[in-house]
């Protein structure tokens, strides 16, 4: 058991002073305001709730600043995606394992305490299966461990190359399964999931282009009570595909042909019309954005603004790790499609808006509780209220002041599960993590 006291706290009912949070099992046990500090609690400034980043490659933040120099016919997803497929034939599970901990490493020093990992990078080089078909989970289950990070697992079924399930190009065969070895592999990932405090796994059916309808239907039963995860609508592209294979457009398809309901995160959507995203909202799901990624991509904008459904935040490729960017580039790119400002704020403070459904949209689409509350993971974020884009600001201002003066500078301590992983903006085994991350990408990116 242990105590942590804040000067002031974000809980559920809005910003409270003076507040001690007892954590007990890696849980919050009691929360209580207007209380003096006792000599056993751990002080702080300001306490927010740790945020749940809903999509991740970890393997992807070995590639951050490698695919910036323009080809000769111009670049988009498609050919970013080629030169992520020749990165991936070097990685061995030594490898990702490496570079997990590195970004989870830097996850957890953003604020984010739970990430959503939709892992689709299963055999070796060639498509060659490891002698134990979950050897890549289990790296990234260790690289959790490591770290600290709240983990929901979702193995990933990837079996087409495009819609009306074409053949699976050489540079995907890492990735393949069948619907037996994806259920294999996602049993063996559970058990190991029982190591972790409260790790938890959950199905990912990479997207529409990758598995066909008959397979979509049987991987939905495999998860009737777990989150359930598709790549959905991210380009212009993918959707003039759907139209030619289907005649609808991709989530108008998925919403007419499979059960989405609460457990679902249709991660991107970026490309909706009005209708579609009504439907959408009405059936409880999460969007799963990722702002950074789709810039750096330029895969287009989600239409936001409006948008009365769930939605929280991913960093997807990890070209840039920082859970208060993610929210920062959310605002600001309807503001630029908008030309007006403040845009998400539902009017008031968007910085409290943002938080507010990121905290919740994360905790659902990653099949956790949230919160400074009784009974949600001792996951509490601390910000350095004498950071000079904090200083002198109270409440809901403290959140605009993070998310769009400070970003990840302002992040001063995490715990996650009630136990402190950060300390001074960094990890405690960060050192250690980023030798070893040091080390492989020497080997990666040696000429």
């Amino acid at each position: 058991m242990s105590w942590l006291w804040f000067e002031a706290a974000l809980l559920p009912s809005g910003w409270a002073e003076r507040v001690r949070i007892t954590c007990s099992g890696g849980r919050i046990a009691e929360v209580e305001s207007g209380l003096a500090p006792q000599p056993s609690d751990e002080r702080a400034a300001v306490g927010i709730p740790g945020i749940g980043n809903l999509h991740s490659h970890a393997f992807q933040r070995a590639m951050a600043g490698l695919t910036e120099t323009r080809g000769p016919n111009g670049d988009d997803f498609w050919t970013w995606r080629e030169l992520m497929y020749r990165f991936v034939d070097t990685l061995t599970p030594e490898d990702v394992e490496a570079i997990a901990a590195q970004a989870y490493a830097e996850m957890l020093e953003t604020g984010f305490t739970r990430v959503g990992e939709f892992h689709y990078l299963h055999h070796g080089a060639g498509g060659e299966a490891y002698a134990d078909p979950a050897e890549m989970a289990l790296r990234i289950i260790a690289a959790a461990s490591e770290t600290g990070i709240g983990l929901t697992l979702l193995p990933t079924f990837y079996a087409h190359g495009g819609f009306g399930g074409l053949p699976l190009g050489a540079r995907q065969a890492r990735f393949a399964l069948t619907l037996k070895s994806f259920a294999a592999l996602q049993e063996r990932a559970g058990a190991a999931l029982a190591a972790l405090p409260d790790g938890t796994c959950g199905v990912a059916a990479h997207s529409l282009r990758a598995v066909a309808p008959g397979e979509l239907a049987e991987l939905i039963a495999l998860a009737p009570d777990t989150p359930f995860h598709i790549h959905i609508a991210e380009q212009s592209r993918e959707v003039e595909d759907c139209l030619t294979w289907s005649g609808q457009r991709p989530v108008a398809w998925l919403l007419d042909h499979a059960p989405v309901d609460k457990r679902w995160c249709l991660v991107h959507a970026t490309h909706v019309e009005a209708d579609e995203a009504d439907r959408l909202a009405a059936t409880g799901a999460v969007v799963g954005l990722c702002p950074i990624t789709e810039a750096n991509l330029g895969d287009g904008l989600f239409p936001a603004r409006g948008f009365p459904g769930a939605f929280g935040v991913g960093s997807d490729s990890n070209v840039l790790i920082d859970a208060a960017e993610e929210l920062r580039l959310l605002e600001y790119g309807q503001r630029l499609q908008a030309r007006a400002r403040v845009v998400l704020g539902g009017g008031g403070s968007v910085g409290a808006a943002l938080v507010a459904k990121a905290v919740a949209g994360g905790a659902q689409a990653l099949g956790v509780t949230s919160g400074l509350a009784i009974g949600a993971p001792a996951d509490i974020v601390s910000l350095d209220a004498s950071h000079p884009a904090l200083m002198e600001k109270r409440g809901d201002a403290l959140l605009d002041g993070w998310i769009f003066a400070a970003g990840r500078t302002a992040v001063d301590r995490v715990w996650r599960g009630g136990i402190k992983v950060v300390e001074g903006g960094r990890h405690l085994k960060g050192e250690v993590i980023k030798a070893r991350y040091r080390r492989t990408l020497g080997r990666l990116l040696a000429p």
